[in-house]
C-alpha cells in the first residue's frame, strides 16, 4: 500500500500482518484512517432499502459506523483481502447494534470487484485505492458495480501530505550528492495527485457530480525515533521512502542523516508533518461505460444476507508491502562507528 495504512494485497496471514492486526484500531485508526473516513460518513446520504458496498474494510471503520445510520432493511457487503484484519472487524460487529446488517468478506478487491454489474447504492472505500495497480480502472469498477444514480466515494492522502518529511529527505540527498536517489524522490513526491488530478479521474470514468473534498490535518512525534518507528509510518510509507534510497549501507546511512536532520532541526519540540485527506466523489450517470463484468451477486440475494461472490480463474494478486517491508532500518547507528 502506498497511499495510506490497510489491509494487505494477498490473503496469507505473515506475522507482520497479525502484528498489524493487534495494534491497527489502537495506533493507526484513530490518527490515520479515523482522519479520512469522517470525510466519507460526513453528509453521506443513505437511502431507505440501500445496498452498500464497503471495498477494503480493514478493522471495520467506517463501515460500523455507517451501519448505526441504516434502516431495517438496508445491507452492507464489507470486503478485505486480509483474514487478520477482518477477524477484528467481525469481533467488534457482534456487540454492534447494526450486526444483522452487515456482512463481513475475505475477498479480494482486484483485479476486479467480485460482484455484477448495478449492485449498490453506495460504494466506497477508505484508503483503499493503493491496493489497484491503476486508480481510474478501480473507479472504473466501483461505478461498474454502483446502481445508476449510486454514489460512489473514496479517500487518499493528497499532495503534500508528508512534504515536511520529503522536503528533510531532500535536503540530504542534495548534501550527499545523491543525485540518482533525488531523481526517485522527486517522481515519488510528483506522483502524488492534488485535488485537480484527482477530480479528473472521476470525470474520465463518467461519474457525474465529481467532486474532491481536501482537509488537512497534523500528526506529532516527539523525536525522530518516534516517527520511523510509529506504525502509522513504519505501515504506510516507510517501505516505498526506505526504496527510494537503495540497500545495503547506502540505505543505512541516508537514513541516519535524515534522523539527524529532524532531531537538529526540531530538537526540544515536535516534529510536525502535515496530511492532506483527500475524499473523491461522484454519481454514477449514464457517462459510465462498464466493462465486461463476470458473474456475481444479484440485489436480491443482499436482501437474505446471502452474497454470491465470482469464483472464477484469475491472476493471483500480488503480496502487499506488508509482507516485504525490505530491510530493517538502523537509523540510529553513526555511519563512521566501525
Amino acid at each position: 500500500m502506498s497511499s495510506g495504512v490497510s489491509g494487505s494485497g494477498g490473503s496469507k496471514r505473515t506475522h507482520r500482518i497479525e502484528k498489524l492486526a493487534r495494534l491497527y484500531d489502537d495506533e493507526i485508526l484513530p490518527i490515520w484512517a479515523q482522519r479520512f473516513g469522517r470525510l466519507i460518513v460526513r453528509g453521506l446520504e443513505i437511502p431507505a432499502k440501500a445496498t452498500i458496498l464497503d471495498a477494503s474494510c480493514g478493522t471495520g471503520y467506517p463501515a460500523l459506523e455507517i451501519a448505526r445510520k441504516m434502516d431495517e432493511q438496508s445491507r452492507m457487503i464489507a470486503i478485505d483481502s486480509s483474514s487478520a484484519l477482518l477477524d477484528v472487524a467481525r469481533k467488534k460487529a457482534d456487540e454492534h447494534p447494526g450486526r444483522q446488517r452487515i456482512f463481513f468478506r475475505t475477498e479480494p478487491v482486484r483485479p476486479r470487484l467480485p460482484f455484477t454489474a448495478d449492485v449498490f447504492d453506495i460504494v466506497y472505500s477508505n484508503l483503499g485505492l493503493d491496493e489497484f495497480p491503476n486508480v481510474t480502472k478501480a473507479l472504473r469498477d466501483f461505478a461498474r458495480v454502483a446502481k445508476p444514480g449510486g454514489r460512489v466515494l473514496a479517500t487518499l492522502p493528497l499532495a503534500g501530505s508528508w512534504q515536511e518529511f520529503h522536503d528533510i529527505y531532500r535536503e540530504v540527498l542534495v548534501k550527499q550528492d545523491k543525485g540518482t536517489l533525488i531523481e526517485r524522490l522527486d517522481r515519488y513526491v510528483a506522483a502524488l495527485p492534488d485535488a485537480a488530478v484527482a477530480e479528473g479521474w472521476l470525470h474520465s470514468v463518467g461519474l457525474d457530480g465529481a467532486k474532491v473534498e481536501v482537509e488537512a490535518f497534523t500528526l506529532l512525534f516527539r523525536s525522530a525515533r518516534e516517527f520511523f518507528f510509529a506504525p502509522v509510518v513504519e505501515y504506510g510509507p516507510l517501505p516505498q521512502w526506505k526504496a527510494i534510497a537503495g540497500h545495503g549501507q547506502e540505505l543505512q546511512d541516508v537514513f541516519w542523516f535524515i534522523k539527524e536532520a529532524i532531531d537538529a532541526y526540531f530538537g526540544g519540540r515536535a516534529f510536525e508533518v502535515t496530511i492532506h485527506a483527500g475524499c473523491l466523489s461522484g454519481v454514477k450517470g449514464p457517462n459510465v461505460v462498464d466493462e465486461p463484468a463476470p458473474r456475481g451477486a444479484d440485489p436480491q440475494d443482499l436482501e437474505s444476507g446471502e452474497v454470491e461472490l465470482v469464483v472464477e480463474d484469475a491472476p493471483e494478486a500480488s503480496e502487499s508491502f506488508l509482507e516485504h517491508e525490505g530491510p530493517e532500518l538502523d537509523a540510529f547507528r553513526d555511519p563512521d562507528e566501525s
